[in-house]
């Protein structure tokens, strides 16, 4: 095996620099993982370049994706001839950089810093992630998103209140005016205001859990839990699929994985059929009606697929337009090229929407925290 990176140093620089490439590469690589292939070259030939490989492969590889990457990266960095030949030959585009590469991980040099150029390619890997669309994202992927979902701080919408507050502008304010005139012996100086304040309007989202929406459940939910944490006495959370489920008191759980577990437990039917119609029908009966719609900004996450009446969803949205302060529907397929609502249940609901808009990236969802902010 040819290893010109394999000095008088020592082959450890060689090896744990391969496990770096590995991580550029798109692979998982974790100090765990390093350690282990580390230790198991210790009980084989490390001049063996056949050993070298299935110690590496069995120790560092964690899908069967990672495979062809990291026959690659090996090629290219004990055997560089075999490399560029195997470039030469090879008809396939070399695979995109997955994010495996972008998240944090363990240094390996123990040196403490990190190479401005790693940052860089870091923080524009995760800009991309933000306009990737959410059901074409790899696992490790997925957990770099659900690690920049956390990361959200969205602001509650406000609407302002009966009660009146101190302030610089608005209104006089003749009780405070007086007091300080009574303080300066009689004399008026200058004049006091009010005005009204504010307090967190209600935020009501509705989840479509079919099947047609699964590969975006898991970032909704997460979505969602993240707004509830942030404003948990005024944001409700229902799920929409053959039948309506709220799962607002198991968001309000502090983790993540625990509060989608127990809203799992909560859902009977996940991945499912959809019936927007009626199910809105029984959220606007017992829920909308008696308060939770009323002044609220209402967004539904749904691609649209109604395989009950849409004549019925759409008496339901008109019913909803009256009680809603604002409506704002959320298709993951609004923002692909050629898009057209021509579902069922988008043409049925348009008519009484405010915001159609695209919920496929992070970059969508933080538009749509805008939104509901200014609302």
């Amino acid at each position: 095996m040819s290893a010109p990176e394999a000095t008088v140093e020592g082959p450890l620089p060689a090896l744990v620099g391969f496990t770096a490439v590995l991580r550029a590469a798109g692979l998982a690589v974790t100090t765990d993982r390093v350690t282990a292939f580390l230790t198991a070259l210790d009980e084989l030939d490390v001049t063996n370049e056949l050993q070298t490989y299935w110690a590496g492969r069995l120790t560092l590889c964690s899908d069967p994706d990672d495979i062809p990457r990291y026959d690659a990266a090996f090629s290219e960095w004990f055997t560089p001839e075999k490399g560029a030949r195997a470039r030469r030959t090879d008809e396939r585009p070399p695979p995109p950089p997955k994010l495996a590469a972008l998240t944090e991980q363990a240094g390996t040099s123990g040196e403490g810093g990190e190479d401005p150029e790693e940052l860089a390619a870091r923080a524009s890997g995760t800009e991309i992630l933000r306009h990737r669309d959410v059901g074409d994202l790899s696992p490790a992927e997925r957990e770099h998103l659900r690690r920049l979902l956390a990361l959200l701080r969205p602001d509650p919408p406000t609407r302002p209140s009966r009660r009146l507050r101190p302030a610089r502008r608005g209104g006089p304010d003749p009780g405070r005016t007086l007091r300080a005139a009574l303080r300066n012996h009689g004399e008026l100086r200058e004049l006091r205001h009010r005005d009204r304040s504010r307090r967190p309007r209600k935020v009501v989202l509705l989840i479509d859990v079919s099947g047609s929406m699964e590969p975006y459940s898991d970032a909704l939910l997460r979505f969602a839990h993240v707004v509830v944490r942030r404003a948990p006495a005024s944001t409700e959370v229902f799920t929409l699929g053959t039948r309506l489920t709220r799962i607002t008191r198991e968001l309000r759980l502090r983790d993540p994985e625990h509060a989608l577990a127990a809203a799992g437990k909560a859902i009977p039917d996940w991945s499912g059929g959809t019936r927007l119609g009626e199910v809105l029908r029984a959220f606007v009966d017992r829920w909308g009606q008696r308060g939770a719609a009323r002044r609220a900004v209402l967004v539904v996450f749904s691609d649209g697929w109604e395989r009950g009446d849409t004549d019925m969803l759409g008496e339901q949205m008109h019913r909803l337009s009256r009680l809603a302060h604002r409506i704002v529907w959320v298709n993951p397929h609004a923002g692909k090229d050629g898009y057209a609502p021509v579902q069922g249940g988008i043409v049925a609901a348009l008519p009484y929407l405010d915001d159609l808009l695209a919920g496929h990236s992070l970059a969508t969802l933080e538009k749509l925290l805008e939104v509901v902010r200014d609302a």
